[in-house]
């Protein structure tokens, strides 16, 4: 993540208005080689918690690429060969029509989420209407590559209210308390960060 630029220390201001001294941005992952490597740290995630799924699905557009990788890496590093699906913006009005691109979802199916960051939850409540709409899916879980362990409005992080509210499990990769650790043994660069990040934990942090 810091190598490829999609994890960066400073003073960032969130779309919820928070100042944090640390920002995750997984759109700087632009390399064929850094998507590769990221598809199979999500097939490890999936693997090793045991999630089972049919297909896979990257809610438009950062989940579009993760979705295709971690499909890739699945079935060449652990022979599981799963679906993938993702959605549009807009709705097609031509040709085969619908917003969703790829496997073309059944009633019972078996629906991972494959998603970038989870902050607040809007993606989770915003596709899965899309998901219903579809079919009667059994959205199995969603897999995020970090977990930013922040409290919301209700002074839960976003990963437990989504479990609360739709029974869905996240599953992170990585966490903050991943990256605090490596800043504490000198993985990373920016240890000069730590205390603010500390901070932020304990104002913000679940």
């Amino acid at each position: 993540m810091a190598e490829c630029g999609a994890l960066k220390f400073g003073e960032f201001t969130l779309k919820s208005g928070r100042k944090a001294p640390y920002f995750i941005n997984t759109g700087n992952y632009c390399k064929g080689s850094q998507l590769a490597q990221l598809g199979r740290y999500y097939a490890d995630c999936i693997k090793e918690n045991a999630v089972e799924a049919d297909t896979l699905f990257g809610p438009a557009y950062k989940g579009i690429p993760l979705a295709c990788a971690c499909s890739a890496a699945l079935a060449e590093k652990y022979g599981i060969d799963t679906n993938y699906a993702f959605d549009r913006k807009e709705a097609k009005d031509h040709g085969e029509g619908g917003n969703i691109v790829g496997k073309k979802l059944t009633d019972g199916e078996r629906v991972l989420i494959i998603e970038d960051v989870i902050t607040a939850g809007t993606a989770v409540r915003q596709v899965l209407p899309i998901l219903k709409n579809a079919a009667d899916v059994r959205i199995t879980g969603m897999v995020i590559s970090v977990d930013r362990m922040e409290k919301g409005s209700a002074g839960k992080s976003a990963a437990q209210e989504i479990f609360e509210e739709f029974g869905i499990k996240v599953y992170s990769i990585v966490t903050l308390t991943d990256i605090i650790a490596a800043l504490e043994a000198d993985v990373l660069p920016g240890k000069e960060f730590l205390p603010a990040i500390l901070e932020y934990r304990a104002s913000y942090g679940v």
